[in-house]
């Protein structure tokens, strides 16, 4: 797998974490991302205009929404058992308390900025005409005039019409547009793993939206970044508070029943600490997992028995480790797959320099 060009860059051609020969654990599927897991689906739109000073209402425009579907359209109605997960509740998941009741939720997610997630709901709502959907969000108001609400409902029906299976572009792209991750410009990254278990395999996909963490704080496969990464620096021509946040989903074909996905979802704050995030006090960190397994049993007809099969949970360490292991890479693809990006009153996020990578792992 390690010459697969769709693991080495994104379909726009960005460099992935993995053509800087990082050395990671475990086997990824055939495009390291979480459309490896059969059915799931992943579509942007991305808002980039204006520049200059800040103009509310106007610009500059550095936003978007991302898109995951659980399932192909025709199935969007069959639930798939759930699990939710907040290491620190400093942000916003919609639909969250009916996961935490019923271990289960359908209809697609969506994840934007903060003061968005109200409209990329509401679009959602307006794409399906009934249900629940999930929506998120982390926050963008360095970069994006974000109380200007740009994303409209027909940006979240864009997304969501081109929710597409195969490789995912990454980067400052949908929802991740205006993110930042340890100083550096981040977005949406995505990563996946093979767990092979009784003569079978199965696939654990993640995708973040990454925007946390303090640069002194940054690691790579544990090489601590400072103090030779202090530059470049951020530019921030006006003052913010200290905001982050970071979404993470998790997508498994394997079996597993409700309060094992919510399992799968605790795990994620570990890859993201492997990276140097540690769920500081004004940081959004929630985590979702779902399983496309078992459709019959997540349906559950009336007047029936619903039968389902699972993994049992002493079997179910190597899909912690995939957990852990693509949360870690899906967070160093946001960063790798990107570029400087300048954006209201010229403030400045630096992309993290390709030619320290280069030095440091060839």
């Amino acid at each position: 797998m390690i010459d697969n060009p769709h693991h080495l860059a994104t379909p726009s051609g960005k460099p992935r974490a993995r053509s800087f020969t990082i050395g990671f654990d475990g086997t990824p599927g055939p495009f390291n991302a979480i459309t490896d897991v059969p059915g799931v689906a992943v579509g942007y739109a991305t808002l980039i205009s204006g520049d200059g000073p800040l103009i509310v209402g106007k610009g500059p425009v550095r936003t978007g929404v991302t898109a995951i579907l659980p399932r192909p359209r025709s199935e969007l109605a069959t639930p798939v058992f759930a699990g939710i997960f907040s290491q620190n509740g400093n942000g916003e998941m919609t639909g969250s308390h009916i996961i935490e009741e019923t271990g289960a939720f359908n209809f697609p997610i969506t994840i934007t900025n903060t003061h968005s997630c109200g409209v990329s709901r509401d679009g959602t709502l307006r794409w399906m005409n009934r249900g629940l959907p999930v929506a998120a969000e982390t926050y963008d108001g360095l970069l994006n005039d974000i109380n200007g609400h740009h994303l409209t409902s027909e940006h979240v029906a864009d997304a969501l019409d081109g929710a597409a299976g195969g490789p995912v572009e990454e980067g400052s792209v949908g929802g991740g547009t205006g993110m930042i991750t340890f100083g550096f410009k981040a977005g949406s990254g995505t990563a996946s793993r093979i767990v092979a278990w009784q003569g079978r395999t199965y696939t654990v996909g993640a995708f973040v939206q990454s925007n946390f963490g303090k640069r002194h704080n940054f690691t790579i496969r544990g090489l601590r970044a400072e103090p030779e990464l202090t530059e470049p620096a951020i530019r921030e021509a006006t003052s913010r508070a200290e905001k982050g946040s970071i979404i993470a989903v998790v997508a498994t074909d394997a079996p597993f029943l409700p309060h094992q996905m919510k399992r799968l979802a605790r795990r994620v704050p570990l890859g993201v600490a492997l990276t140097g995030g540690f769920g500081y006090h004004s940081s959004g960190d929630i985590f979702l997992a779902f399983s496309t397994a078992n459709p019959a049993a997540a349906l559950g007809l009336s007047g029936r028995i619903a039968s389902a099969d699972f993994i049992p949970d002493t079997d179910i360490d190597p899909f912690f480790d995939a957990v852990i292991q693509t949360v870690e890479e899906s967070i160093l693809n946001a960063l790798i797959a990107n570029d400087d990006m300048t954006g209201r009153d010229g403030n400045f996020v630096p992309a993290l320099p390709k030619a320290w990578l280069e030095e440091k792992f060839g």
